[in-house]
């Protein structure tokens, strides 16, 4: 009877042990990554503005970085110049207009006073006829002043405009020179330091937005009748003494194709040839790290 019984307990262990092992064992394993941007500078020169850390959170369209801006700022001065000296080079034709003006009114009062004259018969109509030329020669000089003047004018004032368009130019490298971070984030690396001269296209920093993370994880061909898009699954993180913490997540992709089981990954399957990447989106609390290994359950 008492053998019987040790068997029994042994039974009973086994089957504990069994079930417990196989509760421990979790349908997919993958680790956390996260979409990441890297910002880079789009001019060159001096980094004279650069306050950020790694861990630092920046907002979407915050000023990160200033490029020394003296040169350009300089050369935009310059131009701004030459314009003026340019405008400085035009024709006033008031002067010149002003004194045939003074003309035509000596003439329109000698007109009106031979008019007077010739209703008194005083004076012929040839006199009268004589003082209207006059006054017409007058009006054809102050129109011939202006419109010289105009022609002069436009011949020198077109050469502001590829003035201007270099002045574009340099404000749009000026602007260039302030760097915005992009989207709401963390600093994951600093590649830049202030003060350091840059060149174009040198990266600065790299971010991204730790709110939600992206668990990849690899799943058997067996496996894949029993997900889909948009499915809520159970995500499993090591905790504290053994523990495990557990999240949920949802499924935003499953791979078309299959690929070679990567060799730190494990699935339910005993190292399968072929497996297929899957990504979850898990919400963080702050616990989820890039790179943190975890386990899902469908």
């Amino acid at each position: 009877m008492y053998k019987h019984g040790l068997i029994l307990s042994a039974l009973v262990i086994l089957i504990l042990s069994s079930c417990k092992g196989d509760e421990e064992r979790a349908d997919a394993y993958g680790n956390f990554e996260a979409t990441s941007t890297i910002v880079s500078v789009e001019a060159n020169g001096k980094l004279q503005f650069f306050p950020i850390e790694e861990g630092q959170t920046l907002e979407a369209g915050q000023l990160i970085a200033i490029v020394d801006t003296t040169a350009l700022v300089l050369q935009k001065e310059q131009l701004l110049s030459r314009i003026k000296a340019v405008r400085a080079k035009t024709q006033d034709p008031g002067p010149q207009i002003d004194v045939l003006k003074e003309q035509k009114a000596t003439l329109v009062h000698e007109q009106n006073r031979v008019k007077k004259l010739l209703a008194d018969n005083a004076a012929t109509p040839k006199q009268l006829d004589d003082i209207n030329a006059q006054i017409a020669i007058v009006d054809k000089q102050i129109d011939a002043a202006k419109r010289q003047a105009n022609l002069a004018n436009n011949g020198i004032l077109s050469e502001i405009d590829p003035v201007k368009a270099q002045i574009d130019v340099l404000e749009e490298q000026i602007r260039k020179c302030y760097v915005y971070n992009p989207v709401n984030g963390t600093v994951l690396t600093k590649l830049a330091e202030p003060s350091e001269v840059v060149a174009f296209s040198k990266p600065l920093y790299r971010i991204a937005n730790l709110d939600h993370l992206t668990l990849r994880a690899f799943v058997s061909g067996n496996q894949l009748t029993s997900i889909k898009v948009g499915q809520e699954v159970e995500v499993l993180t090591d905790g504290p003494d053994d523990t495990m913490n557990t999240q949920k997540g949802t499924i935003t992709w499953v791979a078309e194709n299959a690929e070679f089981t990567p060799k730190t990954i494990q699935t339910k399957e005993e190292r399968v040839n072929l497996v297929y990447a899957v990504k979850v989106k898990v919400k963080n609390d702050g616990s989820l790290k890039i790179g943190m290994p975890a386990e899902m359950n469908f």
